[in-house]
C-alpha cells in the first residue's frame, strides 16, 4: 500500500530470549530442568539464574555485546542455562564439541576470539591443555570458569579458578537484559567438523534461532509442558535449536550427561518423557539394548532423528518398541533441521516396510525455511521430480546461517548462485519429497555407474546380524572403485564376508553389492555420524582388489 508507515513501536527484534521471559510467567512453577536425583528447577528459577549469570558476565568479566563466550560441557543444567544467559548479556555463545582434544579446542578458541570459557569438571584438563597451547602463540587467552559436579571435584590446585555457582551469587537480579538491537545480530557460533587448520565457524542470528526453534516445535508436534529428554548434544547446532524450543512451550528439560540405552529407558520411565532426538546411532542403541536394560515405554515417545538417513529396519524396530520416529534433515549451516518428512495419513495403511522407507526420506522444507530444492550445481536448474535424476540439495531462507566467521571466501562459495549449497546429493519424488542419495564426496562411481552408499547400507542394516554398517569406495584398477563395507555385528552373532556379500547380491544389482567386507568398530563423531573419511583412508591403504576377487577382513 502506498504511503504505508511502519510503526517503530511494533518492531521488536526476534530473539529466543523472549521464550524464557514468557515461560517464567506462564509456567513459573512448572519444572524447567531435571538432572539426576537432586537438581530440579522451575521456569521462574531458571530465568532468575540466567539473569544473574548474564549480570556477572557483564560486570565481573566486562563482556561486551558481540563478544564470544565459549562452553565445553555435556548435556547438563549449566549448558542449558548458558543458552539464555550468554545472549542475555549481549554475547555470542560458542558451544564446543566435548570430544575435541586440547589442540583442536585451542584452535577454535583462538579462531572465535573467545573471552571466557565455561568448562565442565570432566574436561578441565582438556581446557587447561588448550590454554597452555594458546599461551605459547598469543598474548590473550580466555579465562576459565569451572562447572563442578560437586565440591570434591574441585582440586585444591585449581582453587584459583572461579566456579559457576559462585559467579551466580555475584549477579544482580535487576540486571537489564541486553536484547539485540538488530534481530540479525549473532546469537551463537557453531563449528562444523573440519581440519584444525581451517575450522568453519557458522554464525547464527537471533532471528534464525527464533524461527528455527518455533519450526522445531511444529515439526516435533510438541505441545505445551512436554517433557524433552536430552540425547542429542546441546553443543551440536545448539541441540538442533531445541534448547530454545523447549522453553517456548514451557516444557521440562531432562538432562543426561552420558547417553546410554539404560539411561534413556530409565529417564523415559521415571519422568514420563514425551519427546527426544538423536542420530540413527542412538536409535540403534535403543533397539539393540539388552533385555536387562529395557523398561516398558509407558506412552508413545516422539523421536526426531537426523544426521544420517535412518535405515528402514531401524525405524520399524523403534515403532515396535513404542516410539514414533520423525525424520528431519539439515546441516550446521541450516541451524540443524531444515526439512521434515511430513507424514500423511494415507500412508498409515501401507505395509510396514514401505512406511519405514517413506519415513527415511528427508521430505520437504519446514515452515521456518523459505525453500529447499534439488538442483544441477552447474546450471542451477531444478531436477525433474522423477526420483531418479540426482542433483545437489540447496536451501534458502531465514534459517540459513549468516555466514562463516572470518571466512568471506568460503561464505561466498557456499552461497554461489543465491542458494546455500549443502554438498548433499539427492533426488525428488513425484510428491515433492526429497531423498538423499549421498554426500557428493561419498558417492561411489564404479565403471561409470553411480552407487549410492546409503542404498547399500540400507540393505546391510536389514541383515539380522548387522548392528552398524558404513560403505565407502575402494580403489580398483579396472572399475575405478568398488563398494567396501565396514560392518559391526550384533553381540552373539557370527557372519562371514562371503555370506554378507551373497546377501547383498540377492537384494541389490550385483555392481552395487560390496566386494570387500571389513568387520570392525566404526569410528564416530560426537553426534553419532560415521567418520567416513577415516574409512576412505583405510581403503586407500588396502589398494586395488585382484581382478575378479573378493576381500573379507
Amino acid at each position: 500500500m502506498e504511503g504505508t508507515i511502519r510503526c517503530a513501536a511494533n518492531y521488536v527484534p526476534l530473539s529466543p530470549i523472549s521464550f524464557l521471559e514468557r515461560s517464567a510467567v506462564v509456567y513459573r512453577d512448572r519444572l524447567s530442568i531435571v538432572y539426576g536425583d537432586h537438581v530440579k528447577f522451575t521456569w521462574r528459577e531458571t530465568r532468575e539464574r540466567c539473569v544473574k549469570l548474564a549480570s556477572s558476565l557483564a560486570s565481573r568479566f566486562r563482556i561486551s555485546p558481540g563478544e564470544v563466550v565459549a562452553v565445553l560441557a555435556p548435556n547438563i543444567q549449566e549448558m542449558y542455562e548458558l543458552h539464555f544467559a550468554v545472549p542475555m548479556a549481549g554475547a555470542v555463545l560458542c558451544t564446543l564439541n566435548i570430544r575435541h582434544d586440547s589442540e583442536m579446542i585451542s584452535t577454535l578458541l583462538k579462531h572465535s576470539v573467545a573471552k571466557l570459557v565455561f568448562v565442565d569438571y570432566q574436561f578441565i584438563d582438556v581446557a587447561k591443555g588448550a590454554i597452555k597451547i594458546m599461551s605459547k602463540s598469543t598474548a590473550t587467552v580466555p579465562q576459565l570458569v569451572l562447572i563442578p559436579d560437586s565440591r570434591e571435584h574441585l582440586p585444591r590446585s585449581q582453587s584459583d579458578i572461579i566456579e559457576y555457582e559462585a559467579l551466580l551469587t555475584m549477579g544482580n537480579l535487576d540486571f537489564e537484559i541486553r536484547t539485540p538491537g538488530d534481530e540479525c545480530d549473532p546469537i551463537a557460533l557453531n563449528y562444523t567438523s573440519g581440519t584444525t587448520s581451517s575450522p568453519k565457524g557458522v554464525v547464527y542470528s537471533h532471528r534464525g534461532a527464533y524461527l528455527n526453534s518455533l519450526a522445531a516445535v511444529l515439526l516435533n508436534e510438541m505441545p505445551s509442558m512436554s517433557v524433552y529428554l536430552w540425547t542429542v548434544p546441546m553443543f551440536h547446532c545448539n541441540g538442533w535449536c531445541l534448547t530454545w524450543a523447549v522453553a517456548a512451550q514451557g516444557g521440562t528439560n531432562v538432562c543426561l550427561r552420558a547417553v546410554t540405552a539404560k539411561g534413556i529407558f530409565k529417564c523415559i520411565s521415571r519422568h514420563q518423557v514425551t519427546h527426544m532426538s538423536g542420530a540413527p546411532t542412538v536409535l540403534n542403541m535403543i533397539i539393540n539394548a539388552p533385555a536387562t536394560e529395557r523398561l516398558r515405554v509407558p506412552a508413545k515417545v516422539s523421536v526426531m532423528t537426523g544426521g544420517a538417513p535412518p535405515p528402514s529396519q531401524v525405524v520399524f524396530s523403534m515403532e515396535q518398541l513404542g516410539f514414533n520416529v520423525c525424520h528431519s534433515y539439515g546441516l550446521t549451516e541450516t541451524y540443524g533441521p531444515g526439512t521434515v518428512c511430513t507424514w500423511k495419513p494415507e500412508w498409515n495403511s501401507l505395509p510396514s516396510e514401505t512406511r519405514a522407507k517413506i519415513k527415511s526420506r528427508q521430505g520437504v522444507n519446514h515452515l521456518g525455511i523459505e525453500e529447499v530444492d534439488v538442483k544441477d550445481p552447474v546450471t542451477m536448474k531444478s531436477v525433474p521430480w522423477d526420483a531418479k535424476t540426482i542433483g545437489e540439495v540447496m536451501f534458502r531462507g531465514n534459517t540459513v546461517m549468516n555466514g562463516y566467521l572470518h571466512d568471506e571466501k568460503a561464505t561466498q562459495e557456499a552461497f554461489k548462485g543465491g542458494w546455500f549449497r549443502s554438498g548433499d546429493l539427492g533426488v525428488r519424488h513425484s510428491d515433492g519429497y526429497i531423498e538423499l542419495k549421498d554426500r557428493s564426496k561419498d558417492i561411489i562411481i564404479s565403471g561409470g555407474e553411480n552407487i549410492s552408499t546409503i542404498e547399500v547400507e540400507s540393505v546391510l542394516f536389514r541383515h539380522p546380524a548387522v548392528l552398524e554398517a558404513a560403505v565407502v569406495g575402494r580403489p580398483d584398477d579396472h572399475w575405478g572403485e568398488t563398494p567396501c563395507a565396514f560392518v559391526k555385528l550384533k553381540e552373539g552373532y557370527e557372519l562371514t564376508g562371503d555370506e554378507l556379500i551373497s546377501y547383498c547380491r540377492k537384494n541389490l544389482p550385483h555392481y552395487m553389492a560390496p566386494r570387500t567386507v571389513v568387520f570392525e568398530e566404526l569410528p564416530k563423531t560426537s553426534t553419532g555420524k560415521t567418520q567416513k573419511f577415516l574409512l576412505r583412508e583405510k581403503t586407500k591403504a588396502m589398494g586395488s582388489l585382484p581382478a575378479g576377487g573378493k576381500s573379507k577382513l
